[in-house]
């Protein structure tokens, strides 16, 4: 399956859909192909922006997905018109119901054991024959090198085909990239979604969502930890992609300008 992609800010960005993601990740998974799939919006973009050993992490996955609003945006300024926001907590919850269907097995890896608790709960609810293999709360703090690779052992010896990570930004996707070759799964990072569909946070209106607007929804509703991410991050990406945007049209128009000339 070939799959167009557009480098936004150095950042690989895959013009995708919900269904091409899904069909991608159980193949990958069926195959038992130790992978990882990035979901990325600005936050993502940002950091790899200014942290290129984690730019060369977002690159290298196997999939990396719109999931913001800004980035389908984008995507559609350089030239995919159709394309439209492949968001980590909903196609968490469309990976579910294909694994549900196919019996593969998932594993949770991320939040708190509470947390844990409410989203296995609520998941076994909507998705009755979903096989959870296990699921793992971390410490909140850099794991030793024993203990990473005990969780890995972990994960595996679950038999689990699709590993949710909801560690965040960067964190995840570095976790992720650390266990390639490692652990025969596919990783997914999912940032908030463990939190969204445990219940304990709220997710942005779906109106908010389709304006790009939630943003300010999630900094109104957790402003201490996320105003640096949103009224620092956000502008510097808008006049970043100005530029780059500025630059990619400069280079169409020169091409046709060319064209157009030598044919006086």
């Amino acid at each position: 399956m070939t799959l167009v992609s557009h480098p936004i800010l150095g950042s690989r960005i895959d013009c995708t859909s919900y269904r091409d993601a899904c069909d991608r990740i159980v193949h990958w998974a069926h195959d038992r192909r130790s992978c990882y799939v990035i979901a990325a919006n600005v936050h993502v973009v940002m950091t790899a922006y200014w942290q290129r050993p984690y730019q060369r992490i977002v690159n290298q996955a196997a999939l990396v997905t719109p999931d913001g609003m800004p980035l389908v945006l984008a995507l559609r300024l350089l030239g995919q018109r159709s394309q439209s926001r492949v968001y980590g907590p909903d196609l968490m919850l469309a990976l579910c119901d294909r694994a549900a269907q196919e019996q593969l097995p998932i594993y949770l890896y991320g939040g708190t054991t509470e947390t844990l608790q409410k989203l296995t709960t609520n998941l076994k609810l909507q998705f009755p024959t979903l096989p959870i293999a296990g699921t793992h709360a971390p410490p909140f703090r850099p794991l030793t090198e024993l203990e990473e690779v005990q969780d890995c052992d972990r994960i595996q010896a679950a038999g689990a085909a699709i590993v949710f990570v909801g560690l965040g930004c960067p964190k995840q996707e570095q976790w992720m990239a650390r266990q390639v070759d490692r652990l025969p799964a596919v990783m997914i990072g999912v940032g908030a979604a463990f939190s969204f569909h445990s219940g304990e946070v709220s997710q942005a209106p779906r109106w908010m969502m389709a304006m790009s607007l939630e943003w300010i929804y999630r900094l109104w509703a957790e402003p201490q930890r996320l105003w640096k991410r949103y009224l620092i991050n956000n502008p510097a990406f808008l006049f970043l992609l100005t530029v780059q945007l500025f630059h990619t049209y400069s280079r169409l128009l020169s091409r046709f300008f060319k064209r157009f000339l030598t044919k006086i």
